[in-house]
């Protein structure tokens, strides 16, 4: 028999959910009969399986040692080793959720089962600081709120606990906060802007293409820009994400004919190949910079009010400081 005591940080999910995510190789079919035959209780009772769990809730399976290992999967069995994030990409953490500033080249997730993304360094920071424990691992998976593309860098959350996780997933579908980018786009923009669009993707070319009136399977798109400064036939821009789609800023721009510079997918090949020769630029130059969170509770209390900023890396300072434009970012900084 094994007992498991419900802690805060798997607290506030239903229990199918839980015991799928503690259990991954014994199907959903499986534990509800295990729940109806009693082998599976919570707190002494009979379980249906969508109690919502709450903290010093007491599991208990009355499955055999070998019967355990077999349905939590080999990871169970062995020891995983995690990279660590560096101290100087946490930005801010409390009990519940952890902001990290992404380099560029990391995925924000896995693509496939053999990559190394943000997911596994911030587990393994989570584990080296011991805020997560290896026997917590076996039931909740840390994961991110929000994804950058692999070559965009900045500004990322993750829930540490379950219900914080809950609660910023909500939060981001909802779009309740304001997330700001920096972006050095082609050409010159002298005013602020606002536009909205609708964006199709194109799978075969993983590209996105701006649409100016609706299409099936197109979703409606709003990004606005402030100008910060220019150089060099550039434009500084704080770019507001209103709506979140993939490659939104990156293909709603270009179809203004402002692409980002260095952007090897929707960019100008010759500004980006000057770039490269100058500055040594060999991606996008987009930055998830600030996000700024409403009024909060709960899980997310430590967030209430907050604005977290992520400065740009040193390769986009270089340019920035260079162009003399690295002053317009601390002057944008309110």
């Amino acid at each position: 028999m094994k007992e498991i005591v419900i802690t805060a940080r798997d607290a506030g999910q239903r229990l199918d959910k839980y015991l799928l995510r503690y259990l991954p190789l014994a199907g959903k079919g499986f534990l509800y009969k295990m729940m109806r035959k009693k082998n599976i209780v919570l707190n002494g009772r009979r379980a249906g399986g969508s109690e919502v769990l709450k903290e010093g809730d007491a599991l208990r399976l009355f499955f055999s040692r070998e019967t355990l290992e077999k349905f939590m999967g080999r990871e169970a069995e062995q020891e995983v080793s995690y990279p660590a994030l560096k101290p100087e990409e946490v930005l801010w953490e409390d009990s519940q959720v952890l902001a990290v500033n992404k380099p560029a080249g990391m995925l924000s997730q896995k693509a496939a089962p053999g990559d190394v993304s943000l997911v596994e360094y911030i587990t393994g920071y989570l584990l080296e600081t011991k805020a997560l424990s290896p026997q917590e691992l076996q039931s909740f998976h840390p994961g991110v709120a929000n994804r950058l593309d692999r070559n965009t860098s900045g500004l990322i959350l993750a829930g540490k606990t379950m219900a914080a996780a809950q609660d910023l997933a909500r939060m981001f579908r909802e779009r309740s906060m304001e997330k700001y980018y920096l972006a050095l786009a082609a050409g010159t923009l002298e005013k602020p802007g606002r536009l909205s669009g609708y964006l199709a993707k194109e799978e075969q070319r993983n590209r996105a293409v701006v649409l100016r009136k609706p299409a099936p399977g197109a979703s409606r798109i709003e990004t606005a820009w402030e100008p910060l400064g220019t150089a060099e036939g550039m434009t500084l821009l704080k770019v507001e994400l209103i709506t979140g789609r993939t490659h939104q800023i990156r293909s709603h721009l270009a179809s203004l004919g402002h692409p980002l510079a260095g952007d090897r997918k929707y960019g100008d090949p010759a500004l980006n190949r000057r770039l490269y020769e100058r500055y040594g630029l060999d991606r996008q130059f987009l930055h998830a910079w600030k996000i700024c969170f409403p009024a909060l509770s709960g899980a997310l209390q430590g967030l209430d009010g907050r604005t977290l900023t992520a400065a740009p890396p040193p390769e986009l300072e270089k340019i920035l400081k260079a162009m003399n434009l690295w002053e317009a970012v601390q002057d944008g900084q309110g």
